[in-house]
């Protein structure tokens, strides 16, 4: 049987106008390139789509580049090795690297992290042990310095990262630990699942009733994935020198206009609140004490994990518009074969 020659990847075609759709991306079949020196040839296996990929379809200045239109998207992805041309890989080993959005993709072996599938799924380096989980463990114990005994309150909470969070709190010794979610599947899922304490459906009414009624005695720790009327509740809700970790906004990914601030800002003052930015760059030297911590956790079932798994590179713009829309119980990935 003949190897294939061809590779399909999915390009940039318009920067989009609030909500993406997928007239904003293009599927080109292309040749499958060939390493040079210092390369491998990768045959992906999984891509993540994550919601920072949002904002690098604009033409903003940020931590990170923005795609270019007319060419590949970029992101998190695992795949086989083809071809090398570095001592030290050979075909059949697997890597993580950061070109997915496609098929096929030659890498530096520089810039790939080799992965074993015996010890956990490969799946799972794109989600619970990579890039979402770090950003759970860092933003959680790092950036918001949790204590035993704190309330925790986790918006997007059925998420890659939220589900984490919220599981690594009760882990170590949270109080209370409550999330916000956009379904009553997702709910269920939180509670009776991933043991949450208490869960809500953001689109059942106010955030800020719904929050201070499971959290009645106020909470201490607030990881934000969402931002805008969430950001306010959890404010309002907070005790004194209660710490906010924020991780993302993805309720204003879309806008297109300027969105306004939480109404309540002024509270941060009598509060004494901190409130921190974070990004998972920054803790990168943190990656191998997290696996060695999380690992053992999520083989023993202690910390259980969900993925939302698309079938098909050609899929993937779909993918990525559910993961906005909150299509995603877990990590969203496409696997490619």
């Amino acid at each position: 049987m003949n190897a294939p020659t061809q590779a399909t990847e999915i390009r940039l075609a318009a920067r989009p106008h609030g909500v993406p759709t997928s007239a904003d991306f293009d599927i080109v079949d292309t040749d499958i390139p060939t390493p040079a020196g210092g390369q491998l040839l990768v045959r992906n296996v999984f891509m993540s789509v994550d919601p920072a990929m949002r904002g690098r379809m604009n033409d903003a200045k940020s931590y990170a580049p923005p795609f270019a239109v007319g060419e590949a998207m970029s992101g998190g992805a695992v795949g086989e090795v083809v071809e090398s041309t570095v001592d030290g890989f050979k075909p059949g080993d697997h890597v993580l690297h950061q070109l997915g959005w496609r098929t096929h993709a030659v890498v530096d072996a520089t810039k790939v992290v080799k992965v074993d599938g015996s010890v956990a799924p490969l799946s799972t380096y794109l989600g619970v042990l990579g890039m979402p989980g770090l950003t759970a463990y860092a933003g959680l114990l790092v950036t918001a310095e949790f204590k035993p005994g704190d309330t925790v309150f986790v918006s997007g909470a059925a998420g890659a990262v939220g589900s984490l969070v919220g599981q690594l709190a009760k882990l170590k010794g949270a109080k209370r630990v409550i999330g916000s979610a956009g379904s009553a599947e997702k709910v269920r899922h939180l509670v009776e699942d991933l043991g949450f304490d208490a869960a809500f459906n953001y689109k059942d009414g106010p955030v800020a009733q719904q929050l201070a009624a499971a959290a009645p005695e106020g909470i201490d720790v607030y990881f934000d994935n969402v931002g805008g009327e969430h950001l306010e509740a959890a404010i309002a809700s907070m005790n004194l020198h209660g710490r906010i970790t924020v991780c993302g906004m993805i309720s204003q990914y879309n806008a297109t206009e300027a969105t306004p601030a939480p109404r309540n800002m002024v509270q941060i003052i009598a509060k004494r609140l901190t409130i921190r930015g974070m990004l998972v760059l920054d803790h990168w030297h943190l990656q191998q004490q997290f696996v060695s911590e999380v690992a053992p956790l999520v083989a023993s079932g202690e910390i259980k994990y969900s993925e939302t798994i698309v079938d098909g590179i050609r899929n993937a713009p779909d993918a990525f518009l559910g993961l906005l829309s909150g299509a995603n119980t877990g990590k969203m990935l496409v696997r490619l074969s």
